[in-house]
Formats: structure tokens, sequence, C-alpha cells
């Protein structure tokens, strides 16, 4: 079996992943790097599993002293949307992975774009997905010895604060109103669990770590998503029943919507809120509303209903 590497080995679908993972191939086989490796369960560690230091802010020697020895990378996309950055800190990465012999890389991209075979998106958030979506193909095409595949998750169903205005339905329970530069109707997302994306990404890196010369999706996109599409005001009808409150989507310029307190205190500046205001413009125009049927034919089953998954997330079942 191939070796396998995941970086970075943190936060929710890189631990959701390794934990689904190391139930499916021999734990000695499995390197997990993360910025705090030390946060990695012990259990895991005496199972065989080895874990390294570094992250994307790491140099680039150091980059290839962690990837030295993994034939298969998880190369999961730096949180940030500035395309810039973003761009500037993952092609190293697969550079500096590939000069120490990764030979398969399954990068985490966005399910935003429309289908699988689209090359094209106005929500800056996923500028720097295609850019490395891009870098992938190019560096296939050059070197035969070298392959991909590419995961274009579906929208998070924890993700919802993003897409409005950071409603909490526990933490915001008189909020009456959400203030977006879209007004809730029209086409919307295929929400989609975490935790099963995770399981997913793990039972595909399985299988070709186990028999790469029959997997299926070697230089190819696999657009998982989930089983039906929701409207982004039926979105907030579901938060709203969460709170117990009867809240309304008000759409509002963006020029509004960056100067929202809220919105200012997560990103920082009216520049970063504007770039990323683009994510609705890019859910009106149905980039996030396709649905597949290939995380059920993964899963072998069907996915979770976005309901349900929020509902969870917020302690409400």
């Amino acid at each position: 079996m191939k070796s396998i590497g995941i970086f970075p080995a943190s936060g929710g679908l890189g631990g959701s992943t390794y934990r689904h993972l190391l139930e499916k191939v021999p734990n000695e086989k499995v390197v997990l790097i993360s910025r705090h490796p030390e946060k990695i369960p012990e259990k895991y560690l005496k199972a065989g599993v080895q874990t390294r230091q570094a992250s994307y802010e790491s140099s680039i020697s150091d980059l290839e002293t962690v990837f030295a020895g993994i034939e298969t990378l998880f190369l999961i996309s730096y949180p940030s949307h500035v395309r810039e950055y973003r761009i500037k800190v993952q092609l190293p990465a697969i550079d500096a992975a590939r000069r120490t012999g990764v030979t398969h890389i399954f990068y985490s991209s966005l399910a935003f774009g429309g289908d699988a075979q689209s090359n094209h998106s106005v929500a800056e958030v996923m500028q720097a997905h295609l850019a490395t979506e891009a870098y992938l193909r190019k560096l296939a095409s050059e070197d035969k010895s070298f392959t991909y595949t590419i995961l274009r998750m579906g929208l998070y169903a924890e993700s919802t604060p993003i897409y409005t205005a950071f409603f909490s339905p526990k933490a915001q329970p008189t909020v009456s109103e959400i203030l977006i530069p879209h007004d809730g109707s029209g086409m919307g997302i295929a929400w989609i669990e975490r935790e099963e994306l995770g399981e997913a990404t793990a039972r595909l890196i399985a299988r070709y770590a186990e028999e790469p010369d029959t997997f299926q999706f070697v230089n190819e996109t696999v657009l998982l998503t989930g089983t039906k599409v929701w409207t982004l005001e039926d979105t907030v009808k579901v938060l709203a029943e969460i709170a117990g409150t009867d809240i309304k989507i008000r759409e509002v310029s963006v020029d509004e919507y960056v100067k929202l307190k809220q919105v200012q205190e997560i990103f920082g500046s009216e520049e970063k809120a504007r770039t990323w205001s683009t994510a609705w413009e890019a859910i009106r125009a149905g980039e996030a509303a396709v649905v597949t049927s290939q995380m059920e034919e993964i899963l072998g089953r069907k996915p979770e209903e976005f309901e349900a998954s929020v509902k969870r997330y917020w302690g409400v079942q």
C-alpha cells in the first residue's frame, strides 16, 4: 500500500478525514502533518500513526522534510478566501511535495463554479481553487508519473453563518432579520455535512492507496454535494426553527453589508468583506446548485439531509 500524508491534518475536514481513514488503512502508513501535532489524539500515535510539524507558512525546506517518504498526499486548501495569498502558499507546497516523491495529490477544492467540468466562477473564494486545479492539471500533463484527484467539496451545512451574515441560532435568538446582498430566492446551495465529506474523502484515498492502477478518478474532478438544493430563504427557515423565532432575509446592498458590525469583526476590513460578497453573486448564478450522485456512490448510502445535519450541529435533535 502507498504511504499517505494529510496536510494540514487539523480543522474539521482534516480531522474527519483522518479519523475515517485510520479505520481503513494500516495506521503506520499514515503521516499527519499539522501546525500542532501534539493535539492529535494519543490513541492514534499508539496505533502507529506518524506525526510531523509544519504549516503552509513553514519554509520550503521544512515542507520538503515533512513530505519525505509520502507517496499520496491529501492537500487541504489554506483557510482563506483571499486569492493571492492562497496561491502564494499552495503552489510552492505542491512543488515541495513533488520534489520529495509525492506522486498523487488529492486536493480539497470547493463546489462553486457549477458542474465538475467548469473552470470559471464569479466567487472570489473559488479563484485560488481554480488556479490550483489548473496547476495540478498542468503538472500532470507535463509529467506522466504525477497524477491528481480534485475534490470539489459541497458547501458545509455547518458553514451557514458565512452565508447569513454570521447569524447563530443559539447566540442571537432575538435577531429578526438577516441582512445579506441576496433576497434568498432563486438558485440555492446543495448543502452537505463536513463529517460525511471527510468520510467520502477517506474512502477515496484508501481506494487509491490500495489499488492505484484501477482507481477511477485519476486526473479527474469529483463533485461532492448534498442530495437537494436549498434556497437561502429555505435555509433561513430551518435556522429560524432552531432559534425558535421568526427570521427573514432582507436584501441589502454590498455597501451596506460590508459595514455590518459582525461582518467587520470577522473579516477585519471592508475590502475583505467586499471580496467575500461575490459568493452571493455565484449563488445567484447557480454555481452552488449542482447536485451529483457521487457522495452516495462513494459512501454507499444517501448523504444526510441538510435539515438533520444543521439541527445536530446547533444541538437540536
